[in-house]
């Protein structure tokens, strides 16, 4: 039997032809979205990469990226120790206990980090690394910020579109991609617990939207439940503010509730999603079970049993009934929570979480106000971080408040509610950043709706022949469109160009943690690191103020007390009280943890046409001694008790107390009153010698004493150590022509104890 051959020239040509006719269905609408969001994403990737020119040496066009700020910098070591040693063995076997922090105790890491984010970027390594791409881990974890800001931005898109169509979920990327507070916290070198945070609130709340959508299959419902909870549960694992979105839903049910939009598969959303969402929460080891007893879970819990109870009354028959089952179940609800409140079973909110609801709280701890992103936003810091999108902002909340359908009461809340928090800590501006976008992006899409209308139709309308006018035209509408434009334009890059600004700010350590921009990468802090870590051992014991201790362990790998962490009041306490002490009594509390160097770190303003020097006040110690005077002096009793200090001479946590007792200037006294001219009364004089005699005066004093004398040819130091002797001040060789006049010194003194 013969087969024949299809495969001849001519059936070949006459299939291709086909082919040639078949196209794909792409609508233009659909390119013109894909080709806006990819350039909106593009946007939203190279503009976090600003920070890299810091980054670059120019004599080798070689990038060494560091990490920004300071907490990024324990997450770089949490991700190092997962690589090294497995994906649990930071808590399994036995639990990691990091000793060369908090000395002597050391920090259990297990109990006393979220996981999330390290998991998250050392399971992404070793991805790319099996995959043969050649990047080191700190490297890695430098670069993963601007990919998760990225990401953050195509899932806003998918969110807007669900509330408001493709335009809202378009707009709300861009401004998701320009928004300032976002791009600080997702630049190059910022790997910290709100890159992937922010990330997973909006893909939480997309899921959970369209989980309850009214019109969706059962089993759908359930998918984008479970898959919600696991979101829920990682971002519980990865950052504190996992408080938020779950309050948030919370309210959100509670209001439906009130509305009367009880449905069961709002029910059933609500229970897969945070039965899932906890479980995984307290089988995190630094949550563990005691999580539930929160205030905030258990409010969670109450509206889980009124959404029980309004199950409960859909099928009972008589109106008596119903109500005697709401007051008989309103008040069960009522007693078991009072009487758990009063056994102590529920824990109320504590530390920086109560001082975000309550700010004012914040004053009773100086610790926690020290830290300038846990101050209150000043209205001028909150419109430089929104600017003129705060009027399309107001108009969002207007048209979403119009159309309360469950998808705008949701966006509804998380505005009014992250508007709140963001005005109660500097940085929670960030927290608002989803909403605010998604708020902006309903508000441009709102205004502009009657003129895109006007555009494609105008209508005519009649007026009267006294206005000139008898119709309203095309150019009406081009031109409002045009004017909007123009503002968002203004609002993102002129006269201010804040977008800019943030995105081109160096990290923190290349900018040696001054608080200008300097217009090159400073090395005072990293020559002082290289030192620590070439000349020193892992075991030797540093005391630093509590701000640069992540900086010392991680870059310096040397052994510190205190770190940006703050687990540990007490010791921070202690160290304040190191430095505000003289010399005799900080060697007694030195002499408790075995330190062997202590550093400082002073910025001094050269003046170059005056030949003078001054404070200048740019991110050193001279600007932080106010604080540690204030956070010791919360110790003042047990310091008198352990016999350290007397009580005439211990200040107190008072701040205004605290600059009458030192001296209103720097330590009571600037650089050049030394000679005490006479000007001086008693009274003062008695606040300058107290200011001089400070431990932190002194060692700050001998370090610029000795800058003068390497730059100037002058004396050797004046001031004279009683037990400190220098070992290395980082920045003796700059001349004072660099960072805008700014010297910064970074000073590491041995420590010598007396032999009795």
């Amino acid at each position: 039997m013969k087969i024949k051959n299809v495969f001849t020239k001519g059936n070949v040509i006459n299939v291709i032809k086909s082919l040639g006719k078949v196209r794909p269905k792409i609508s233009h609408t659909s390119i013109l979205t894909f080709s806006t969001l990819t350039l909106i994403l593009v946007i939203a990737f190279v503009v976090r990469l600003f920070p890299m020119r810091w980054e670059i040496d120019p004599a080798t066009g070689k990038s060494n990226l560091l990490l920004s700020e300071f907490d990024p910098y324990f997450q770089y070591r949490f991700t190092e120790y997962i690589v090294k040693n497995g994906f649990i063995a930071w808590a399994w076997p036995t639990p990691w206990i990091d000793d060369q922090r908090w000395y002597p105790q050391g920090f259990n890491v297990a109990r006393g980090a979220y996981p999330g984010l390290p998991l998250t970027a050392a399971f992404l390594y070793k991805i790319i690394s099996m995959l043969g791409v050649g990047i080191d881990l700190m490297s890695f974890c430098s670069l993963f910020p601007a990919i998760m800001g990225m990401l953050a931005c195509l899932a806003i898109y998918f969110l807007g579109k669900d509330i408001g169509g493709k335009p809202v979920g378009l707009l709300a990327a861009l401004f998701l991609a320009l928004h300032p507070s976002y791009i600080q916290r997702t630049s190059v070198g910022f790997f910290d617990d709100e890159t992937v945070g922010i990330l997973a609130l909006i893909v939480f709340a997309f899921l959970f939207l369209r989980a309850i959508e009214e019109d969706r299959p059962l089993n759908s419902t359930i998918k984008y439940s479970l898959a919600c909870g696991a979101i829920l549960g990682y971002f519980c694992a990865s950052w504190g503010a996992a408080y938020y979105p779950i309050g948030l839903t919370a309210l959100f049910v509670f209001v439906l509730l009130i509305m009367k939009r009880y449905t069961r598969k709002l029910l059933l959303t609500y229970s897969i999603t945070f039965g899932l969402g906890l479980f995984i929460a307290i089988n995190v080891p630094y949550l563990s079970p005691n999580y539930l007893l929160s205030a905030t879970i258990v409010a969670v819990a109450g509206v889980f049993g009124l959404l029980f109870l309004a199950d409960i009354l859909t099928t009972l028959p008589t109106r008596k009934l119903k109500i005697i089952t709401v007051i008989v179940f309103l008040a069960l609800l009522v007693g078991v929570y009072a009487v758990l409140w009063q056994l102590g079973y529920v824990q109320g909110l504590t530390g920086k979480f109560l001082s975000v609801v309550n700010p004012f709280t914040r004053a009773e701890s100086p610790l926690y106000e020290s830290v300038a992103e846990h101050r209150i936003s000043a209205w001028g810091s909150i419109y430089y971080d929104l600017g003129i999108g705060i009027v399309f902002f107001i108009a969002g909340l207007f048209f979403v408040f119009g159309n309360l359908n469950n998808k705008n009461l949701f966006l509804l809340i998380f505005g009014l509610t992250s508007l709140y928090f963001a005005c109660s800590m500097v940085r929670l501006l960030v927290l608002m950043a989803p909403s605010f976008s998604l708020l902006v992006g309903v508000g441009v899409n709102g205004l502009l709706k009657p003129f895109i209308a006007l555009l494609k139709e105008p209508p005519k309308m009649g007026l009267k022949k006294k206005f000139g006018l008898e119709r309203v035209g095309k150019e009406f509408s081009g031109t409002a469109m045009f004017l909007i434009f123009l503002i968002l334009t203004t609002s993102l890059a002129f006269p201010s160009p804040k977008v800019y600004r943030q995105a081109y700010t160096p990290t923190t350590i290349s900018s040696g943690s001054l608080s200008i921009i300097p217009s090159e990468p400073v090395q005072e802090w990293i020559n002082m690191l290289y030192w620590t870590r070439t000349r020193l051992s892992s075991k030797t014991v540093v005391c630093s103020w509590w701000d640069y201790g992540y900086w010392l362990t991680v870059l310096g790998n040397v052994t510190t007390l205190a770190d940006n962490a703050t687990v540990n009041g007490t010791q921070i306490q202690n160290i304040g009280f190191i430095f505000m002490s003289n010399e005799t009594q900080a060697i007694k509390v030195l002499k408790w943890y075995k330190a062997e160097y202590i550093l400082v770190y002073v910025t001094i303003y050269y003046d170059k046409e005056k030949g003078s020097i001054s404070l200048a006040n740019a991110g050193g110690d001279e600007g932080k001694w106010g604080w540690m005077a204030s956070i010791s002096g919360k110790a003042r009793e047990r310091f008198i008790k352990q016999g350290l200090i007397s009580e005439g001479e211990m200040w107190t946590s008072n701040f205004e107390d605290v600059k009458q007792m030192f001296g209103n200037s720097t330590l009571g006294i600037s650089w050049h009153d030394s000679d005490r001219d006479g000007s001086i009364d008693e009274n003062e004089y008695v606040q300058v010698s107290k200011g001089q005699n400070c431990t932190i005066y002194k060692l700050m004093r001998y370090a610029m004493e000795r800058w003068l004398q390497v730059q100037k040819g002058g004396s050797p130091p004046a001031t004279k150590l009683l037990y400190f002797s220098e070992a290395y001040i980082a920045g003796l060789e700059n001349d004072g022509t660099k960072y805008g006049g700014i010297v910064p010194l970074v000073c590491l003194y041995k420590i010598n104890y007396p032999e009795r």
